[in-house]
């Protein structure tokens, strides 16, 4: 079975934190227990460069997390133009070392481009069930 659950989130800087709340909140209606932290954190950085360098004005985002079996999945989508570069950040850059901390800590991790925008995803593989967890049908 694969669980599903998105919500958009407007072009600000508040909506960074909203989106690493709404994965921490279904991870925990889903009962993930390991790599909560690493998915949270991650969330957020997708979030965070959205919202700085994908979303034009006016226009928001969506953050969608699926889980099957042992993975679980984020995507952040925007519909801005370009697509984000990755590599390992200079010692002293003050910037550029999100992407590059995704993609160290998820198993996966790549970029879809879309005929308008694009997808950036991480996945990260999940061993641990919290005992007692409810699994909701019907997320989306």
């Amino acid at each position: 079975m694969t669980l599903c659950r998105q919500q958009r989130f407007p072009g600000t800087r508040s909506s960074v934190r909203a989106a690493r709340q709404f994965a921490g909140d279904t991870l925990g209606q889903w009962g993930i227990a390991d790599r909560g932290d690493d998915i949270r954190f991650c969330t957020s950085e997708l979030a965070a460069n959205a919202v700085l360098h994908g979303v034009p004005n006016g226009r928001d985002f969506r953050v969608r997390l699926l889980w099957e079996e042992d993975l679980v999945r984020v995507e952040v989508r925007d519909s801005g133009p370009g697509l984000p570069v990755t590599g390992r950040p200079e010692v002293d850059a003050v910037s550029g070392r999100g992407l590059w901390l995704v993609s160290e800590l998820a198993d996966e991790f790549g970029v879809v481009d879309q005929l308008v925008g694009k997808t950036v995803w991480a996945r990260f593989r999940c061993s641990t069930i919290r005992p007692g967890a409810r699994h909701l049908p019907g997320q989306g």
